[in-house]
């Protein structure tokens, strides 16, 4: 049996000796670079590589198969007590490790763990004042991407994530690229956050120059489009509309560079207004987009109108908003105890 080691020191080694094989997991990280995976995903995936490994006491993935992948999900569903789409973001982590980077095959081994019990919960929904409440209550602009997440019913990493050219003032619609999924979409753009976002992005525009003037200025491309076109990642319309009021460091630039906002400033933002309203519902920036769908449909649109603004790729994802809307209904039948 091999043991793994997942991190070694190369300080002692030979002038002579050639260079070591990388460390599983770099490896890992290469293989997920090169497939243009997201930091995010990729990070999760080495997350789950390490889990597994260390579950098995440090064994050498090569040195297991099915079994072991069986034991590992039964156990995070049973113990771990983790949801389906957990469970399943394992399963595919250490899919993609065996087929891309140790490159053994699993497709002739029987995978049949205990499923992670999938829990029926209808989404949180705000009401249209609640929504007003506790945008309200915010400002700057955490005010202003709380207003495009319930407006454009955006998820929250789509908001942070959006580039100076993905809105068109014109046609009044911002384009989501990348969302889940990997597709892109459009969704429009409401006319009260037109003059505020405007008015933001000049803000913006003066740190750009003088991130410039620096000698910085750059910004992560995706896709490996900084190679292709070097001086992009200085162009004002790719940088981020929301941008980070630090640089901190690119993993995989090997370099400083404004990121986007955290989304724990936002978040945080939403729950100390959510408290100041009074409101007793658990709001997250998640709740805005609930919020968005439903009240669509309170309003007459379509479910396949909502379904693409939405970017859901089958419309019985679109379907939960239907049951909320149900909820409202039933909120206007009577009990028999009022007569």
């Amino acid at each position: 049996m091999s043991v793994i080691m997942i991190a070694f020191d190369n300080s002692n080694q030979a002038p002579n000796e050639g260079p070591k094989e990388k460390k599983l997991l770099d490896r890992m990280r290469d293989v997920l670079r090169r497939k243009h995976y997201s930091l995010r995903t990729e990070e999760a995936y080495v997350g789950w590589a390490y889990r597994y490994i260390k579950f098995h006491r440090m064994r050498h993935p090569k040195d297991m198969g099915g079994a072991e992948i069986e034991m590992f999900l039964t156990d995070l569903a049973v113990a771990g007590k983790v949801s389906p789409s957990t469970q399943n973001q394992a399963f595919n982590a250490l899919l993609f490790l065996y087929r891309h980077v140790i490159e053994i095959p699993l497709d002739d081994q029987r995978i049949d763990a205990i499923r992670a019990r999938e829990l029926r919960r209808l989404p949180v929904v705000l009401t249209k004042d609640e929504v007003k409440a506790v945008i309200s209550l915010m400002s700057g602009q955490h005010q202003l991407m709380a207003k495009l997440l319930y407006g454009c019913g955006l998820r929250l990493m789509e908001c942070l994530r959006l580039r100076v050219h993905d809105i068109d003032f014109s046609l009044k619609e911002i384009t989501v690229r990348d969302g889940k999924g990997g597709n892109d979409r459009i969704t429009f753009l409401p006319e009260p956050v037109v003059a505020p976002l405007i008015q933001h992005l000049d803000g913006v525009k003066i740190i750009h120059d003088r991130d410039l003037a620096a000698g910085r200025g750059t910004v992560h491309l995706p896709h490996a489009l900084e190679r292709k076109y070097p001086n992009a990642a200085k162009e004002w319309g790719w940088q981020y509309v929301f941008p980070a009021g630090n640089f901190s460091f690119d993993p995989r630039a090997e370099g400083e560079r404004r990121h986007h906002v955290h989304e724990s400033s936002l978040q945080k933002a939403i729950k100390v207004a959510t408290l100041k309203s009074g409101i007793p519902k658990k709001v997250s920036p998640h709740v805005f987009r609930h919020s968005f769908a439903t009240h669509l449909l309170l309003d007459g649109v379509d479910i396949r109108n909502i379904q693409q603004l939405l970017g859901h790729k089958d419309v019985s994802t679109t379907m939960i908003y239907t049951h909320v809307l149900r909820e409202h209904q039933r909120a206007t039948i009577v009990s028999p105890l009022d007569f």
